[in-house]
């Protein structure tokens, strides 16, 4: 009995010492092959003990300064390369767009969509939901007149709930992402939902844990399976319109307000624009080429949220040689667009919220290259037509109506930002107060 057990524990012991010899290795190993640099790794966890798990967006940015911009780093056994700064992220995603252009495949996300819909698909099911989402959405009128209704629309009831507090306190998180949301309800089924609706909270408390939405159009290719136009990979494309359609664009907004009540002097230089471009008539995206500063401030604003830090994952499609490194084929690569947005040689100040950052020194509005906050290349946003038209008309009506001041007694209003996949802000209320 004893002899068997002291034969048990000793293939187990080799065992152990075979499994860490072999994990050695692959520690090694790519750096042997000209694998971007990064921190040493520690056995089983790699460089998990020196990540802010809560932003580890802020220690990729760090890390950025020591390595360059192409360096590696480890999570636990999962090898990755990060992407860091406008000009290399820029040289991946667009001039190399075939090579950067796949998603990354995570076990969460495998999981929820199982390679569906167009968010988080691959290969060809990517390209033909890509093209008909895009080819569906300008259907229904995105870019067109009709969608702009659509949103003025809603902007009216956002207007009348706003109204309803009479200029008392209020969390504006649900009735953000209510307002945005309605845009694609109305894209998708032709009307809107009344906020109080049971099952139009539902549908948003769904979309905000990514849980799978039930029900989709029905196709009758169903049963063709070469076909990409089935029920499930429907429905994921329909989750994907929501989430992606909802969460960006009302945080964008959310952070819009927040900003306004810590800057109020930016505030009332946005609404004296508007008095002077607009007055009290109804504002449209064209007044956008009339008012430099709102549009500077409204740009300054998701430069500012950095709402995506880390965009979506990306995957080697071929093994690629880029910045004098070899990538491998099938390497999961992070786009750091927080460093991007805050590269300091394409923003002068860009730990700072400052409008003059889209602005000339006469000014008027400048585009910047850097202002990546839809990503860039193959895998940009498909709905940043949209999410453009929705931020402008939904910010520059609510400063129209309303100036938005923090309750009484907050002397200060707190910039420091929540924990998730985007970046939003900390719970807060705001005061409404009507300007007319």
């Amino acid at each position: 009995m004893d002899v068997a057990y002291s034969v048990v524990t000793y293939v187990v012991l080799a065992l152990t010492v075979l499994y860490i010899l072999k994990v050695l290795n692959s520690w090694t190993k790519s750096t042997d092959n000209n694998f971007p640099p990064g921190p040493r790794c520690l056995p089983l966890i790699g460089n998990l003990h020196i990540i802010d798990l809560k932003k580890p967006h802020q220690t990729l940015m760090k890390l950025s300064k020591i390595y360059g911009s192409v360096f590696s780093i480890q999570m636990g056994m999962k090898k990755m390369v990060v992407l860091a700064g406008y000009e290399t992220v820029k040289d991946a995603l667009v001039n190399h767009a075939e090579e950067f252009g796949e998603r990354a495949r995570t076990p969460i996300f495998q999981k929820m969509d199982k390679g569906k819909g167009v968010i988080l698909s691959h290969g060809d099911n990517w390209k033909v939901m890509r093209r008909f989402t895009i080819t569906t959405l300008r259907d229904f009128g995105m870019g067109k007149s009709s969608i702009e209704q659509k949103v003025i629309e809603e902007c009216a009831h956002l207007i009348q709930h706003f109204e309803s507090f009479k200029g008392k306190p209020f969390d504006n998180t649900m009735i953000m992402n209510a307002a945005v949301a309605n845009i694609i309800v109305a894209i998708l089924l032709g009307h809107r939902m009344d906020y109080e609706d049971p099952t139009f909270l539902r549908l948003l408390n769904l979309t905000n844990e990514n849980v799978r939405l039930l029900g989709s159009p029905m196709i009758s290719e169903e049963r063709n399976p070469q076909s990409y136009f089935h029920n499930k990979n429907l429905t994921v494309v329909v989750r994907n319109l929501f989430s992606a359609g909802m969460e960006t664009t009302s945080t964008s907004l959310r952070w819009g307000l927040l900003l306004m009540m810590k800057y109020p002097d930016i505030q009332e230089k946005v609404q004296k624009e508007i008095t002077r471009v607009i007055g009290s008539a109804q504002p449209n995206y064209n007044h956008r080429t009339e008012m430099p500063f709102t549009n500077a401030v409204i740009h300054e604003t998701q430069r500012f949220a950095d709402i995506l830090p880390m965009s979506l994952p990306h995957e080697t499609t071929k093994d690629v040689n880029f910045k004098g490194y070899l990538i491998p084929k099938g390497t999961y690569i992070i786009p750091l667009l927080s460093s991007v947005l805050h590269d300091k040689t394409q923003f002068e100040d860009p730990e700072q919220f400052n409008p003059n950052h889209f602005l000339d020194s006469e000014g008027n509005f400048i585009k910047k290259a850097a202002f990546m906050p839809f990503s860039a290349g193959a895998r940009v946003c498909a709905g940043e037509t949209l999410a453009r038209m929705e931020v402008f008309i939904f910010f520059t009506n609510l400063l129209q109506k309303f100036t938005f001041r923090p309750p009484s007694g907050v002397t200060d209003v707190n910039l420091n930002s929540g924990i998730g996949l985007t970046t939003t802000p900390l719970p807060h209320m705001i005061c409404a107060i009507p300007r007319f």
